[in-house]
């Protein structure tokens, strides 16, 4: 561990901290005055030169693969941080799939990162961790728990065992102080082998027809470290995209389109 944050700032933990969606949780963050801790897994680099640009910040590695290197994670910096308050389950693995067969070991490794580890983290912070404030556990999650498709299989059942957790973590493990949210982002970043042009269609696919952006995510992670929500809330922040009955995902509704 690096030097100890100032006793003033409240910490947050952010999965997966070092690139797109996480690393704009995390400048957010850091612009509000917290102490971020960045998980990476395999962009040290980045996670690094993000921590040296916030004001206050370390990197932290750890392979979500391992659900016990990932219970220790949390457990050392329990002992370090002298107030954590957030716990953000940022990362996931996004692998191409459908419902003709499952491949089991993408799905044992997907289930493991996208839901088992964030579930037991969850289970550790809300046990261990010191606050001052209450602790507030985020998983995000995804539109597709309310709106599901076949294509991406194995994350999709991921992402709904990972929310499940919610309710059942705010009845149990949280105490009256703490919160556990899920966040359920639409489209917001291009995917895999997306073009410009398809990124443009896919991600107005929604009720606004309009582009959500990655800023209006941390945002809402910023919202819900205040718990202003009932425990065991979802936020879905998609432009109303969950309210659209869609039989693929967007990625293969834009490409569909344009051919």
């Amino acid at each position: 561990m690096h030097a100890m944050p100032a006793p003033n700032l409240p910490a947050v933990l952010i999965t997966g901290g070092a690139k797109r969606i996480g690393a704009s949780i995390a400048r957010a963050f850091g612009a509000a005055g917290w102490h971020v801790v960045i998980h990476y897994g395999h962009s040290a680099g980045a996670a690094e030169k993000l921590a040296a640009e916030l004001p206050s910040a370390i990197a932290i590695h750890c392979n979500l693969s391992d659900a016990d290197a990932a219970k220790d994670m949390v457990d050392r910096l329990a002992a370090y941080l002298p107030d954590w308050r957030v716990l953000v389950n940022n990362a996931s693995i996004f692998v191409p799939d459908d419902d003709g067969d499952i491949d089991m070991e993408k799905f044992r490794r997907t289930l493991r990162v996208n839901a088992g580890s964030p579930a037991r983290m969850a289970q550790a912070f809300l046990t261990r961790a010191k606050s001052q404030g209450g602790r507030r556990v985020i998983h995000l999650t995804d539109q597709k728990i309310a709106n599901p498709n076949p294509d991406f299989f194995t994350y999709t059942m991921s992402k709904h065992a990972l929310a499940a957790t919610v309710p059942m973590l705010a009845m149990g493990t949280a105490g009256p102080g703490d919160r556990v949210y899920n966040l359920a982002p639409g489209a917001i970043l291009p995917s895999h082998d997306q073009s410009p042009e398809e990124t443009e269609v896919s991600h107005r696919l929604n009720l606004l027809e309009r582009r959500t952006e990655v800023q209006e995510i941390a945002d809402a992670c910023l919202f819900l470290a205040e718990g202003w929500l009932a425990n065991g809330e979802t936020l879905f922040v998609d432009s109303g995209q969950h309210l659209l009955a869609q039989p693929r995902d967007v990625i293969y509704l834009a490409r569909e389109g344009a051919a």
